[in-house]
C-alpha cells in the first residue's frame, strides 16, 4: 500500500455520502444532511434568503458553496471508512478543539474555511490511508 499526502491540488474525495458529482450534484441533500435552514444556506452562500432554492435554477453561489461543503463532508466520511452515521455524528457534535462548537454550527455561522483548514491539518496523511 502506498501513501500519498493530500495536497492543495488533489481531486475531490469520492462521493461516499451520495451527494452526487458534477451535473448530478444534489445540493438539497447537503442541506438536509446538515439540517440547515434556508437562512443558513443564504448566509453560507452570501445570497438573499428569497433566492435560495434547490432546483435547476438555484443560484451559482449556493451550488458552489454546498459542493465545497459536500467535498469536506466526503473527506470526513473517508476518514470514517464511509460510515454515514459516524460522519453525521462528527458534524453534529460539539468539539472542544473547535471552541466547543459543532462542525455543523461552524458551517452555519460562516466559519467553513476555518473548519476546512482544521480538518486538513488534523488529518494530514490519515486521509490517504483509508482511501
Amino acid at each position: 500500500m502506498t501513501s500519498k499526502g493530500v495536497g492543495l491540488f488533489d481531486t475531490a474525495p469520492p462521493d461516499l455520502m451520495g451527494f452526487g458529482l458534477g451535473s448530478s450534484f444534489n445540493a438539497k441533500s447537503v442541506q438536509s444532511f446538515l439540517s440547515l435552514k434556508k437562512e443558513d444556506v443564504s448566509h453560507i452562500a452570501d445570497v438573499s434568503p428569497k433566492s435560495v432554492r434547490f432546483d435547476d435554477a438555484k443560484p451559482v453561489p449556493v451550488r458552489e458553496r454546498l459542493q465545497e461543503i459536500a467535498n469536506t463532508i466526503n473527506l470526513m466520511a473517508r476518514f470514517f471508512w464511509g460510515d454515514v452515521d459516524k460522519t453525521g455524528t462528527w458534524f453534529k457534535t460539539r468539539n472542544p478543539l473547535l471552541g466547543d462548537i459543532s462542525p455543523r454550527d461552524m458551517i452555519r455561522l460562516g466559519r467553513f474555511e476555518r473548519l476546512r483548514k482544521f480538518i486538513w491539518l488534523a488529518m494530514g496523511d490519515k486521509v490517504s490511508l483509508h482511501g
